[in-house]
């Protein structure tokens, strides 16, 4: 008869390499939320008061195009039991938590400037983010976009940075939902070096080594497949060295990086579908969060044309979020409105039939589905998205299921805070 304790040591000292390093470059998830989306706003435009100023405009566009539940439901084919519900989520989130992610850009929406003129505004904007923070009223993500470090903006990428980091840092604002964003990378070595780059920022500025994140934005065509064959992501995640937190995609540099149309560069197109797929993949069991990008058909001009591009923004949200993708980008005021719809919408209509299914499987009733531990993982994983965003509160989710949030989050195999 097989000595078995013997055979399990044997595969215990085989395997100790490859357990090690399953666990190090897959180590699940991070234990935090995720935002909805990110906002983009140009270095130049952004000040103090910024946020309360896309509400204001947001808030507007509303009451001009939706002012009441009937209306907003007629505008984006809302269910007709759930309009109401919905608008008032919709309504109580511009008022309590409007941006959920922000990025001040330096890079395609500020543009090339002279040197002078980008350090001032670098400063600007972060004492002006320090205010916020400082006043609380910052979202709860923000951050920079800088340019590439490709050769010609490699200077200038770091140069803002450190000058951004060390006006937060002096201020005592940098917090932990804080992040930089790197844009156009072509290469492993790029990811490399910004590691490079924030542990000397974090030493001349005296900020916990490590401390520093960023964001790798896909969208260009070498990012995706290397010269070699193989997909690059995967590997820019390991090199970013723990610091990576999110992979975002780049409707537009990378549509027209593979020589797609004008007209026909969208968040929907076959490219964009493959090269997202290609980053779930990468970032599956890592803890980086993937996010979709942008449309560039904004709400604005007259009641057909606003209504429009709302529908259209709303369907790609929810598009999105299907496919699993959980996060994009806005850009404009009036799509705050049907970001938020298309995020409660998605979780509404689910709600009781996933806390359904995981009730039944914490009980070990019937539900009508067998559902594996992964599953459930998903089901609760779904509830704690909709729960982060404000599509419902925990004492539904409780009675539905009769968990915690505490519970919820380990079935959701979440970590929680120590």
């Amino acid at each position: 008869m097989t000595d078995l304790d013997a055979l399990a040591e044997e595969l215990d000292r085989r395997l100790a390499d490859a357990d090690a390093e399953l666990a190090a470059r897959y180590p699940g998830d991070r234990g935090v939320r995720q935002p909805v989306h990110t906002v983009y706003v140009p270095a130049d435009r952004y000040h103090a008061g910024m946020v309360g100023e896309w509400v204001t405009d947001a808030k507007a566009v509303l009451d001009q195009h939706g002012h009441s539940a009937t209306e907003l439901a007629e505008a984006l084919e809302l269910p007709p039991d759930q309009a109401v519900e919905i608008y008032e989520r919709l309504r109580a989130k511009l008022d309590r938590e409007p941006i959920e992610d922000l990025r001040i850009d330096f890079e395609d929406g500020y543009g090339t400037r002279p040197d002078e003129q980008e350090d001032e505004a670098a400063i600007a904007a972060a004492r002006s983010l320090a205010e916020t923070v400082k006043s609380a009223s910052a979202p709860p993500y923000h951050g920079l976009r800088i340019k590439s470090l490709e050769a010609p903006s490699r200077r200038r990428g770091v140069r803002t940075l450190d000058l951004f980091v060390g006006e937060l840092s002096d201020a005592g604002a940098l917090t932990d939902g804080f992040v930089v964003t790197l844009a156009k990378v072509t290469s492993v070595d790029q990811v490399e070096a910004m590691v490079v780059v924030l542990a000397a920022i974090e030493r001349v500025h005296a900020v916990p080594s490590g401390s520093l994140k960023f964001e790798i934005q896909i969208e260009t065509p070498q990012s995706i497949l290397g010269p070699d064959g193989t997909a690059l992501v995967a590997r820019m995640i390991s090199a970013g060295a723990g610091r990576v937190t999110g992979l975002h995609y780049g409707t537009y540099d990378y549509s027209a990086s593979l020589g797609v149309a004008a007209a026909y560069q969208s968040m929907e197109h076959p490219v964009a579908d493959h090269a997202k797929d290609v980053m779930q993949l990468a970032a599956a069991g890592t803890g980086v969060f993937v996010s979709d990008g942008s449309t560039n058909v904004l709400p604005v001009g007259d009641r057909d044309a606003v209504r429009a591009a709302w529908r259209l923004h709303q369907r790609l949200v929810r598009r999105s979020l299907v496919r699993g993708i959980y996060q994009g980008w806005d850009m404009h005021p009036a799509q705050l409105p049907t970001r938020f719809v298309a995020n409660y919408l998605f979780y509404r209509e689910g709600l009781e039939s996933a806390a359904a299914r995981l009730r039944a499987y914490v009980s070990g009733g019937e539900s009508g589905y067998l559902d594996e531990p992964a599953t459930a993982a998903a089901l609760a994983g779904y509830l704690l998205r909709g729960l982060d965003c404000g599509a419902a509160e925990m004492s539904e989710v409780d009675k539905l299921i009769g968990v915690d949030a505490a519970g919820l989050a380990k079935l959701a195999r979440r970590p929680q805070p120590l």
